[in-house]
């Protein structure tokens, strides 16, 4: 999105952020939370923190503190994100499939020996199964 269009949708990106962290028990945290929806949305192909805070102009470490140290519940979010999805989406299905991430070594969780689809064999890789709603003009992941 532009700036433009990022600023012509604050007023629903912050009622969608109030729906769908409502669970954070700190305003902070849901500060923090709607901030990073922001970036995500921001025009730039690079959806790191460093670059993401940049064009959104906050603190970096604030915003890194809020992904890896902040305590909250990403389950909670998904199953908010779900339940305000559903309704809207309409789904005829809900997908379930997999990703596979090629590994080198053992050190990353979850590596080990078995199918990966990227790679088309069994391989050392992780696997990142999701649920996604889905119609013919739409879906939306909920768990992964």
């Amino acid at each position: 999105m532009t700036p433009d269009q990022l600023a012509d949708a604050q007023e629903r990106l912050a009622a969608f952020a109030a729906e769908v962290f409502g669970s954070f028990s700190r305003v902070d945290q849901r500060r923090w939370g709607e901030r990073y929806v922001r970036g995500l949305l921001t025009e730039g192909r690079r959806k790191s923190m460093e670059p993401m805070a940049a064009r959104l102009g906050v603190d970096r470490q604030g915003l890194q503190q809020f992904l890896a140290d902040s305590p909250w519940s990403h389950q909670m979010v998904l199953a908010a994100l779900a339940w305000k999805m559903e309704p809207v989406i309409a789904p005829d299905a809900w997908v379930i499939d997999d990703v596979s991430f090629p590994k080198d070594g053992h050190a990353s969780p979850g590596v080990a020996a078995q199918y990966c689809g990227a790679l088309g064999k069994t391989a050392n890789c992780q696997v990142a199964p999701s649920v996604h709603l889905i119609t013919d003009a739409a879906s939306c992941p909920v768990d992964w």
